[in-house]
C-alpha cells in the first residue's frame, strides 16, 4: 500500500506538469512495486491514469486553455484502436508485452529529450484556428495510433499527444498540456472498457489509493506547472524512463519468474 501512494504521487505529479509521462511508469509500478499480474495491471493503470487526468483537467478549467473539438477528435479515433490493441495484446505472451513496453519506454524517453518548443504547426490558420480540411486525416490517424497503444500497454498517449497537438496542430504548449488531458481520459476509458474482463480480478483497493494519490498530486501539479520550467523537468524524467526500461528489460530477458502470471 505504501507503494502505491508512492507511486501514484510520482505518477499523478508528471502527468499534472508536463500532460503525459505519468502513464508510461504505471505499468511497470503495479507489476514490479505493487506485485500485479501484467493483465492486470494494463487496466488498472488505466484507472489511475484517467482520474489523474481528469484532476488535473479541473484548475485547466477556469484557465480555458483546452481546445475541446481537438480533444473530441482525437478521442473518437481512438475508441475502436483500443479495442484492436487489447485485442492483438491478449494474442502476446506476456514477456514479449513486457519487452516491447521497454522499447516504447525509450521511445517516450527520446521523445522527451528532442521535444521542441516550438510552435504554428502547419494546421494553424492566420486566425488561430484548425484548419481541419488539411489536417483531419493527420488527426485521425495519431488518434488510433494512441488509442491503439492504450488498449496494448495501458498507457495514456499523452507523450504522443502533446508534441502532435503542438508540432501538427500549432497548439500553444498550455494549450497541448491542457487538451492532451481530456484525451488521456477518453483514452483511458475507452481502453479500460476494452479491458472489461479483466475488472473482477482486479484489487480494487489499492488501486484506490493508487488513483487518489495520483489525483491529489495532478491536482497540485496543474496549479504551479506555468511555473515550472518544462525543459528540465522533461530532461531528469527522461533519464527516469530509461532507467526503468533497462530494468524492466533486465528483468524480463535475466529474471523472467519475478513477473507475475
Amino acid at each position: 500500500m505504501t507503494m502505491a501512494i508512492l507511486f501514484g504521487l510520482l505518477i499523478g505529479l508528471l502527468l499534472g506538469l508536463l500532460g503525459a509521462g505519468g502513464s508510461i511508469l504505471a505499468v511497470p509500478a503495479l507489476v514490479f512495486g505493487v506485485g500485479m499480474g501484467l493483465h492486470e495491471a494494463i487496466p488498472a493503470s488505466l484507472v489511475v491514469v484517467g482520474a489523474s487526468a481528469l484532476a488535473g483537467l479541473i484548475p485547466r478549467l477556469r484557465q480555458r486553455v483546452i481546445r475541446w473539438p481537438v480533444a473530441l477528435v482525437f478521442g473518437a479515433a481512438g475508441l475502436p484502436a483500443a479495442f484492436a490493441g487489447t485485442a492483438v495484446g491478449r494474442l502476446l505472451p506476456e514477456r514479449w508485452l513486457m519487452l516491447g513496453f521497454a522499447v516504447l519506454m525509450v521511445v517516450v524517453a527520446v521523445r522527451m529529450l528532442r521535444s521542441q518548443t516550438e510552435q504554428g504547426g502547419a494546421c494553424r490558420t492566420r486566425a488561430g484556428g484548425i484548419n481541419w480540411r488539411s489536417c483531419l486525416p493527420k488527426a485521425l490517424a495519431a488518434g488510433a495510433a494512441v488509442g491503439f497503444l492504450t488498449g496494448l500497454f495501458g498507457v495514456g498517449g499523452g507523450f504522443v499527444i502533446v508534441p502532435a497537438l503542438a508540432l501538427l496542430l500549432g497548439l500553444t504548449t498550455i494549450e497541448a498540456v491542457a487538451t492532451s488531458l481530456v484525451i488521456v481520459a477518453i483514452n483511458a476509458a475507452s481502453g479500460l472498457a476494452a479491458h472489461a474482463g479483466a475488472a473482477a480480478d482486479l484489487d480494487y483497493t489499492v488501486i484506490a489509493v493508487f488513483a487518489a494519490a495520483a489525483m491529489a498530486a495532478s491536482l497540485a501539479a496543474g496549479r504551479i506547472a506555468n511555473k515550472i520550467p518544462a525543459k528540465p523537468l522533461r530532461r531528469g524524467f527522461a533519464g527516469v524512463v530509461l532507467t526503468v526500461a533497462a530494468a524492466v528489460a533486465g528483468t524480463v530477458l535475466l529474471a523472467p519468474h519475478l513477473l507475475t502470471a
